[in-house]
Parts: structure tokens; C-alpha cells; sequence
């Protein structure tokens, strides 16, 4: 899939910041494709970007309305239709994370049929995938990868991909979620692929490429977390990483959503990661451990962790929001 920009986050009745989790990250990283916001009545969120009617969005150019909020079970609110079939008469296309499918509602898909428009349901992939070979492809790629979920793997990868750019290299981010596709405009949300085609899917999206593009691909979940490792093994044999940047959050005390479940220690990850990634890749090798410190009580503890880790590990350890991730893209260039 391929969504045009530029955008007009729509954010329904959001109930709070947090249910614009989406949105926020979009803005963030692609600032110049978000033109406005639309919120309904009962919407307590705010993207700090300015408030338009469709009918504003349409005259500004706007191209897609994304839904850039997420509810309790992902679904569509009903008083979000009228809006969404004004966008569609507008011009405009339809783009949306959530679980339940837009393209399922009988009047959008009506009204978009009758206008030309398209609806992107970039949870649910658009077409299928063969199987993972694991043949060698040309090209360079580094998958993030992490302890546990939500650790900052989607941010670390797109910092990577800003800071090679920066440099003049040639490379491109690859979405494997909902927010990633949104940010680069196209990707595979893995996580909706048939388990035994993950591999295939991922393969797809990172194709043969120049010998000196990076290809930087968005992790998702971790080799040790028993609900999600399934799909990061998917992606690590698919992506043939030549290089892994490993995430972790210093201040979790277990598993996301499983009290049960100990973090893994940094070491065990590293090769856990390492272990899986040489069966697609033999000279696979980790190039630095991106830390998300922004659970951590002092700028002395923040800065010592970093020190130590990086010292044990012999590779850069960076937060990429504060310390940028300039360390890691030195590394590649020596790849």
C-alpha cells in the first residue's frame, strides 16, 4: 500500500492524549506531511497542529484523512462515519490502525467506490505473500530488536534512518506496523500475516537493493516475550539483518503485560537476537543498544548506565531521543 500525503489527522472523541498515540507519532516524525486536525465535540486530545473542517483540508490540498486515534477493541466510532464520507466526497482517501476494518463499513465503502477514493486498512495487508527462502539478497539491512515490547524500536529505527540521511547515505525505513506505515507512507503490518509467511513478507519488503543502501526495518515484539516472539522471528529470519540494534527499557521490572515473565538480562538478548538472525545472515553482528532512560531518576544514573553498558559491551549504548544515535551510524559505515 501506498498512502498519499499530505495528511488531516482526524481524532474523533479521543478521550485523552494517550488515545492519540498514533497521531502523536506520525506528527512527530513527519511534521510536514500533517496539515491539521479534526476533532469532534468530545475529543480531549490535541496535536498542536490546526483545527480544520474537511472542507478546509480539501481547499489546503489534503489527500488522505487518517484516523490517528485508537479506542478500547479498535473499532469505529459511529458518530466518526459522517466525517469519514465527507473526506471520501471531498477527494479525499481514507487511512486507518484500527483492528476493525473501514473497508467493512457498507456507506464508507459505498461513497468511496462512488468518488474514485481508495481505503487503506494498513492493519489488514492488501495482498499475499509467499514463503521465506532465505537466499541471499544485495543490499544492507539492520532490524531493531529488543527485550520486551515497547521499548523504542520503531523510534530507534527511524532515528537510524534520519541520521544516514543526514549523512548522504542512501537508505529507507520499512514499516511493520500500523504507526510505522503511516510515517513512511507504505510497509506490511506483520503482525496481521499468516504466522508461516512472515519471513516471505518481510523478504518482500526488504528487496535486492545497491551494495550501499541500508534498508532500516521497524522490530516488533522480542524473541523472549512468549506473546510476540513468534512474529520478531518472522521478521529477523526475513530480514537477513546485517546489523541489530537491541532496545531495552532499564526500569521494567517484568514483561509487558505478564507479571510472571522476568526481563531477560542485555547479554542473553544480544545473542538470543545474534543466535537467530546468523541462520539468514551468518555475519550478522549487534552495533549498539539504544536505551530509553526516560523512566530513570537522575541525569547521573541515566549517563553511568549508558557507560557502563557500553564498556561491557563494547559497542555504542545511546538514548536515541537525547543522545541521538550518531554512535550506531559510525558503526555502520564500517559494515
Amino acid at each position: 500500500m501506498q498512502i498519499e500525503h499530505p495528511y488531516l489527522m482526524f481524532l474523533g472523541d479521543a478521550a485523552d492524549q494517550l488515545a492519540a498515540k498514533t497521531a502523536h507519532g506520525i506528527v512527530h516524525w513527519r511534521r510536514d506531511w500533517c496539515l491539521g486536525q479534526l476533532r469532534l465535540p468530545d475529543c480531549h486530545a490535541d496535536l498542536g497542529l490546526p483545527d480544520m473542517t474537511i472542507a478546509d483540508a480539501a481547499a489546503a490540498g489534503v489527500r488522505t484523512l487518517v484516523i490517528g486515534v485508537a479506542n478500547r477493541g479498535g473499532v469505529v466510532g459511529e458518530n466518526w462515519i459522517a466525517t469519514m464520507i465527507a473526506a471520501i466526497e471531498a477527494g479525499m482517501d481514507i487511512a486507518s490502525g484500527l483492528h476493525a476494518r473501514v473497508a467493512d463499513l457498507t456507506e464508507v465503502n459505498a461513497a468511496a467506490a462512488a468518488n474514485g477514493c481508495r481505503i487503506f486498512d494498513v492493519r489488514h495487508p492488501d495482498r499475499s505473500f509467499d514463503i521465506g527462502t532465505g537466499a541471499r539478497r544485495s543490499g544492507k539491512r539492520l532490524l531493531a530488536v529488543g527485550t520486551d515490547c515497547s521499548v523504542g524500536k520503531m523510534y530507534t529505527a527511524l532515528a537510524v534512518e534520519q541520521e544516514l540521511s543526514a549523512r548522504g547515505a542512501k537508505t529507507d525505513f520499512r514499516a511493520t506496523g500500523q504507526t510505522g506505515i503511516f510515517i513512511a507512507g507504505s510497509g506490511v503490518s506483520v503482525d496481521a500475516v499468516v504466522s508461516d509467511f512472515i519471513s516471505g513478507a518481510t523478504e518482500w519488503l526488504t528487496p535486492e537493493n545497491d551494495p550501499d543502501h541500508w534498508d532500516i526495518v521497524e522490530g516488533q515484539g522480542s524473541l523472549f516475550h512468549p506473546s510476540y516472539a513468534g512474529v520478531t522471528m518472522g521478521l529477523v529470519h526475513g530480514a537477513q539483518a546485517d546489523a541489530l540494534v537491541l532496545c531495552h527499557e532499564p526500569t521494567r521490572t517484568h514483561m509487558r503485560g505478564l507479571p510472571h515473565q522476568a526481563l531477560p538480562d542485555i547479554a542473553t538478548c544480544i545473542k538470543g537476537h545474534l543466535d537467530a538472525a546468523r541462520l539468514t545472515n551468518p555475519n550478522a553482528q549487534c552495533v549498539g543498544i539504544a536505551i530509553n532512560t526516560s523512566g530513570m531518576d537522575s541525569d547521573q544514573a541515566r549517563a553511568g548506565l549508558l557507560k557502563d553498558l557500553s564498556a561491557k559491551y563494547e559497542m555504542p549504548a545511546v538514548d536515541p531521543v537525547l543522545d541521538g544515535v550518531g554512535a550506531i551510524a559510525d558503526r555502520l559505515e564500517t559494515i
